[in-house]
């Protein structure tokens, strides 16, 4: 789901960030406590189907699937990974969303990922992450907040982008995932599933860019650098945020917009705010060092 462009029209998250951040952060899950959490109305879950004989049970199947995809071999892991999503493990759960979403292994299929992390939400609205789930936890929240923000034609799910701040702002303050954060910056930002509100907007994406996300970095830095939607203008300050983001993203197809605004602000701030952007960045890296 890459976002070619972010402005005010833009949509959709980065969800391959999103979901790679909580893969790297899942490989030590573990078993959960029940404890309440938040509504899940609105989830939609699949049936499940009868169990595969050739595993000893979930977690057995989870472990040889996750051996099958490390080993270079992601489509041989899809049965195993099924059997354990249908036995009620989380991380299989999680990892066949992933696929799905990506194609990886799979047919790409979006109603399927959909189907998958919308599970993890539906469990995690009334079951306690333990800490090795909850990045896990926040990516399903994420995802499926992306989802209902733009809607599913295939799987006939309409937008809805009430519901999608609500799983945003969720994982954002429960969770405090950057992703979320970033998707709650953009929602106040549009005025979209919540009244528009720029002060909102900026204190969500200075949570998420201070964490170093480079999507966050690039839009607060666009609006403090053009003094958009009422913000007051910063054009040096702007700007560092802009060099922060263009410095963390690779020249590809999908960042092509964070290098672009970089270069638009660059070419048109005057020499001061490039000497005071400078003195900026190395101020504020210096403080995250320490």
């Amino acid at each position: 789901m890459a976002q070619p462009h972010v402005g005010l029209n833009a949509r959709r998250g980065p969800l391959s960030t999103i979901l790679l951040t909580a893969g790297v952060a899942m490989l030590g899950l573990a078993l959960v406590d029940p404890a309440p959490a938040l509504d899940a109305a609105n989830v939609q879950t699949a049936e499940p189907t009868a169990p595969l004989p050739m595993f000893k049970d979930p977690r057995a199947a989870l472990r040889a699937g996750l051996e099958s995809y490390h080993a270079g071999d992601p489509g041989a892991s899809v049965e195993a990974l099924r059997y354990a999503a249908e036995g009620g493990e989380t991380l299989a759960q999680w990892k066949l969303g992933s696929m799905y979403a990506h194609g990886d292994g799979v047919v790409r299929d979006e109603t399927k990922a959909y189907d998958y992390f919308s599970r993890l939400v539906e469990h995690f609205s009334a079951t306690e992450p333990n800490p090795n789930e909850r990045p896990l936890a926040a990516s399903a929240f994420v995802a499926v907040g992306a989802y209902l923000r733009n809607g599913l034609t295939d799987a006939k799910i309409a937008p809805d982008a009430e519901r999608a701040f609500e799983l945003f702002r969720y994982a954002a303050t429960y969770f405090g995932d950057a992703d979320a954060q970033y998707n709650l910056g953009r929602m106040y930002l549009e005025g979209a599933g919540v009244r528009r509100d720029a002060r909102q907007s900026m204190n969500w994406l200075e949570l998420a860019a201070r964490k170093g996300h480079p999507q966050a970095q690039a839009v607060l830095g666009r609006v403090m650098f053009n003094g958009e939607a009422g913000a007051t203008q910063q054009r040096s300050r702007g700007l560092m945020y802009l060099t922060l983001a263009r410095d963390s993203v690779a020249a590809t197809a999908s960042e092509q917009w964070i290098v672009d605004l970089h270069s638009r602000a660059l070419e048109t701030a005057s020499e001061d705010e490039r000497k005071n952007a400078i003195g900026l960045l190395e101020a504020y890296l210096r403080e995250r060092n320490n």
